[in-house]
């Protein structure tokens, strides 16, 4: 947890500009932070609501999705939230969730957690499917070989049981000197 004490804002507006080590973060499955995490926002103080608005910046390790070896990406992730008391958040029923609703979070004990805020924005800029390269050739589904690394004996076997019965039928015609519906 990385709290930023609202106490201690008593300006309208103030600009905040922190640096964080990687181990200041919880791991995630999903990458690790292996560089400095530079956070850089204005806050804009309006009573119990607060506006962040800036940027996060710092370098993530990845798994590649086909060749589960690890690789770097950068992060460079803009925000720009509200936040509001947790008094506010009545949970008044059910009701359409408006624009405003998805960049507004709550804070408790004056404290906002910035821990939270990075690791959302690093979540955020995460690809759907982390690749090391577009050229990335993945691993072989039978020996597990990384073919970016090395070739594999494995032969490819493209036979699908649904489309057999065409393979055999293919067979049948090249006997009796037919294709496929025509005559030779």
């Amino acid at each position: 947890m990385l709290p930023l004490s609202l106490n201690q804002i008593r300006t309208a507006q103030d600009r905040i500009e922190q640096v964080h080590q990687p181990d200041q973060f919880e791991p995630d499955e999903d990458f690790r932070v292996v560089a400095p995490v530079s956070l850089a926002f204005d806050i804009f103080k309006d009573k119990q609501a607060f506006r962040l608005a800036g940027r996060t910046q710092t370098t993530l390790e990845l798994k590649c999705s086909r060749c589960l070896e690890p690789f770097t990406a950068p992060v460079d992730q803009e925000f720009d939230l509200r936040y509001q008391p947790h008094t506010v958040n009545t949970g008044e029923g059910e009701r359409e969730i408006e624009e405003d609703d998805l960049t507004t979070a709550f804070y408790e004990n004056d404290e906002i957690d910035l821990g939270q805020l990075t690791h959302e924005q690093f979540v955020l800029s995460l690809p759907m499917k982390p690749l090391c390269s577009d050229a990335c050739r993945g691993l072989c589904p039978v020996c597990g070989t990384n073919w970016n690394k090395s070739a594999c004996d494995v032969k490819p076997v493209w036979e699908v049981p649904p489309l057999a019965a065409l393979r055999g039928l293919r067979t049948k015609n090249s006997e009796t000197g037919t294709d496929a519906g025509r005559e030779r």
